[in-house]
């Protein structure tokens, strides 16, 4: 998330607040009791203002990089799981070829190690990476194509679970 536009936004709307209290305190001041008053109260209200705002600052902008940094490594891990999913099916593609003799060798195990690389990955939650794990030996075996498929099924479920939460199903 790129802060920059909230950065400024809540710095003009501290400099507004602290010129506010500031003004008004100096008003109240000279209404109450003269000039050296009114200086000396806008001068102290305008200070614990702007320091007010500094503080809420701090955790304001701790609240929005946590949730940024949550928004990306859950973008990250999403992306993830779609990549691996389709390396892993164009993978199974290669060891089960629905027409004719399928890929040479070198591009089935070109395939594979793609696959393998991706599912490597430590962005990925436990759950793709454990569909995968599956789906991975399922194909590697080569002799069940159904329980292939089975594993694939279960590992773009466990994609879709970690795209729309763990009740969406």
């Amino acid at each position: 998330m790129n802060t920059r536009a909230v950065t400024r936004v809540h710095l003009l709307i501290s400099v507004e607040l602290t010129l506010a209290g500031a003004v008004l305190a100096a008003l109240g001041g000279l209404l109450v009791s003269g000039p050296v008053t009114a200086v000396i109260a806008g001068i102290l209200t305008g200070c614990g203002v702007l320091i007010g705002s500094l503080l809420i600052r701090r955790r304001i902008f701790a609240g929005l990089d946590q949730a940024a940094q949550d928004a990306h490594d859950h973008g990250y891990a999403e992306g993830l799981a779609q990549a691996l999913l389709l390396g892993i099916t164009a993978y199974e593609a290669a060891v089960f070829p629905l027409t004719g003799g399928g890929v040479s060798t070198d591009e089935r195990l070109a395939r594979r190690t793609v696959a393998y690389r991706i599912a490597a990955d430590d962005g990925l939650p436990h759950a793709v990476r454990t569909a995968a794990a599956a789906a991975l030996e399922a194909i590697d075996h080569g002799e069940d194509a159904q329980a292939a498929q089975h594993a694939v099924k279960d590992l773009n479920l466990a994609a879709f679970r970690l795209r729309t939460g763990p009740d969406a199903t």
